[in-house]
């Protein structure tokens, strides 16, 4: 077994462990690791990546939780097996929050598929894959979107169905300051205020809509920032994927309070100052709209 496939099954033991003792605390947590790393002959040298491991994964295990109702909603995460469900818990600890230069998000994935093979039931791989593989869809299929594989999926037209989104970076001023109002979601990204364009309505209502269901905003729509797409699940269609095409606006508002609707897993929302706006954690695709953003506001206030 190599090395770190066998540091993370000693961290899995933890976790199943304190699934069942919710009594144990942290401290007894890292006494069990230490027990389990000699039992099953990790190494030494291991000891800081499983410490780090089980710490993170202890400590986002609400967020994680979460990610896993939202993932696989038809299951309640009472009902999942409790080592089906600590597997999850260990695969999105690395997915969503471990250092992507040493753990790429396949890798994190697989790692998971492996221990659910070997720890599980006969369908726990199959499970653990199709929970971690929507994630990964969702959070834009990281390290894969300079691949040519999925340039070629999204230039085929017709093979899958488009659902056109729309979103808008709002902002206001209060004073001298600009700031911009985000939402953040349970997969840990600040990102837009988006939903899917109704059936007959024009972007501009689209974004008024999106603003005032998700943030209790009253908008005005002012330019377009631009258009992305990326892939999706999509239970309905062939292959179970579906191309989101969506369509960015700046939006102005007034700088009041914000009224977050916690459906579509959102958990904040919050006005940041345009200051502090490049220090938060945002989507690879949403980044560049926010930019783009910024500079046309500061292009509006050099006028």
């Amino acid at each position: 077994m190599a090395n770190r496939h066998l540091a993370r099954s000693v961290v899995l033991q933890v976790l199943f462990e304190r699934d069942s003792n919710n009594a144990m605390t942290a401290d007894e947590c890292i006494g069990r690791l230490v027990d389990y790393s000699k039992e099953f002959g990790a190494r030494e040298s291991d000891m800081n990546f499983m410490k780090n491991l089980l710490q993170t994964a202890m400590a986002k295990q609400k967020e994680i939780d979460e990610v896993i109702v939202r993932a696989a909603p038809e299951w309640p995460l009472n009902k999942i097996a409790a080592i089906d469900r600590n597997i999850l818990r260990l695969g999105l600890t690395e997915l969503l929050f471990a250092d992507r230069a040493q753990v790429p998000a396949k890798v994190a994935i697989n790692e998971a598929i492996e221990l659910a093979k070997a720890f599980g039931s006969t369908a726990s791989g199959r499970f653990v894959n199709g929970v971690l593989g929507a994630v990964y869809v969702e959070l834009g299929e990281p390290g894969k979107a300079d691949g040519a594989s999925r340039k070629q999926v999204l230039n085929k037209p017709g093979k899958m169905p488009i659902e056109e989104l729309v979103g808008g970076v709002v902002y206001a001023r209060e004073g001298a300051e600009v700031y911009l109002a985000l939402v953040h979601d349970i997969f840990g990204h600040w990102t837009l205020s988006k939903g899917k364009l109704k059936e007959g309505e024009t972007h501009d209502d689209g974004v008024k809509r999106k603003a005032k269901e998700e943030i209790g905003l009253e908008v005005e729509v002012e330019d377009k920032l631009g258009e992305n797409e990326y892939i999706a699940n999509d239970s309905n269609a062939t292959g179970g994927k579906k191309k989101r095409h969506a369509t960015y606006f700046l939006a102005k508002a007034d700088f009041t309070d914000l009224v977050l609707k916690r459906e579509g897993g959102l958990d904040d929302a919050q006005w940041f100052p345009l200051a502090s706006v490049g220090d938060l954690n945002f989507y690879d695709d949403i980044l560049p709209v926010v930019t783009r953003a910024i500079n046309l506001l500061a292009q509006k206030d050099r006028k």
